[in-house]
């Protein structure tokens, strides 16, 4: 199981009136999923940029398909402009995959943070595992939970904007990759903030007499 499926688990069971948005739950399962190749040295960080690793192929076909994405050649990509262009519709590749491989389950309390489909996470050994790291307070999951506006998981309160300083935390590169996911989150913000606006201000002028 990887980092990014225990994230999506855990925001899939967020209450009703709390969802997590879309855009930055894909924001932070790119993140989760770089995370997952750091430590498998299927990459490593060259400042604020991807260098690809050897060819050791994760066992996750998601995480497969998220290294196949890295670009090969120098001077490589940023790690802000690879987690927009991994995370663009990933919360909905992960509900598919979650929900083909029987991760997720019909239900009654309709959980799903996004759609209109009622489904929540099947009672499995996965569910269980991505609540163990949760309670324990894993800091990554912690981290990334918190970015998108999960509250609840031990060890979560003393990290400070941004993520920056979350305690426990594996390596540089890591916090690096936590520090870009939480700026994403907050420029999604923005630019969702500033499209409402706008939006506003549009249908303002045609309810002038």
């Amino acid at each position: 199981m990887s980092t990014a499926k225990d994230l999506f688990i855990i925001a899939m069971e967020q209450e009703p009136d709390r969802p997590v948005g879309q855009g930055d739950l894909s924001l932070a399962l790119a993140g989760a999923e770089l995370v997952d190749l750091l430590g498998a040295e299927a990459a490593a960080l060259d400042g604020d940029r991807i260098v690809p690793g050897a060819e050791t192929e994760p066992h996750d076909p998601l995480l497969v398909e998220a290294t196949a994405t890295f670009i090969r050649q120098a001077p490589y990509e940023r790690v802000e402009d690879w987690l927009w262009r991994r995370g663009r519709d990933l919360a909905a590749t992960y509900q598919a995959a979650l929900e083909e491989a029987g991760q997720l389950t019909r239900g009654r309390r309709g959980l799903l943070p996004f759609g209109n489909d009622r489904l929540e996470p099947a009672d499995t050994p996965v569910r269980r595992r991505a609540h163990g790291r949760w309670e324990e307070g894993e800091p990554v999951l912690a981290a990334l939970g918190s970015a998108v506006g999960i509250g609840g998981a031990e060890g979560d309160a003393g990290a400070e904007a941004g993520g920056r300083t979350e305690p426990g935390l594996p390596d540089e590169a890591v916090t690096t990759v936590l520090a870009v996911v939480n700026d994403a989150v907050t420029e999604l913000a923005a630019v969702q903030q500033r499209r409402s606006i706008e939006n506003a201000a549009f249908a303002n002028v045609w309810r002038v007499p």
